[in-house]
């Protein structure tokens, strides 16, 4: 398992950068439970499965990810009726970090968010990011994946 404070900032784009060449992979996940603690969450990305608990909200968060079987995976993602998504996630390499662009889809499409995780909470705020990222949106609690799972995009 691995456990840490994950440090990120969150962004949307209205119009994707070339994703052309870039790794991708299909994501699928699932809410176990949600709510203002923190989140359950199960994802299957390509052929990895895990099962992922967050706490805190904002910037930083603490995450303990635990890898489980596809058969624990299948047993426990009945579960997650009516709070999925569904997205391609693709990484692109800057200055040093990794952004990570997820393309969503099914009732999401259209919507695609970018996520850059730091080191630290200065290098994160030091960040400049480039143009082509939009609006930043950390802490804006529409964006939140769970949130997207059970309500769509509000408002947005």
């Amino acid at each position: 398992s691995v456990r840490g404070m994950e440090v990120e900032r969150k962004f949307r784009l209205r119009q994707p950068p070339d994703l052309s060449g870039s790794d991708a992979d299909p994501i699928e996940q699932g809410y176990l439970a949600v709510g203002p603690e923190g989140e359950v969450r199960l994802r299957r990305k390509g052929e990895q499965t895990v099962l992922t608990v967050k706490r805190g909200a904002g910037l930083s968060r603490d995450e303990v990810e635990v890898e489980i079987s596809p058969e624990q995976f299948e047993a426990l993602w009945p579960l997650t009726e009516g709070r999925r998504l569904r997205k391609r996630r693709h990484v692109l390499p800057h200055d040093g970090l990794k952004i990570e662009v997820d393309v969503y889809e099914g009732e999401l499409e259209g919507l695609i968010v970018a996520e850059v995780e730091f080191d630290s909470e200065e290098q994160a705020r030091d960040f400049e990011p480039p143009a082509w990222l939009g609006e930043d949106v950390t802490g804006d609690e529409r964006f939140l994946n769970e949130n997207l799972a059970v309500n769509g995009l509000r408002d947005a």
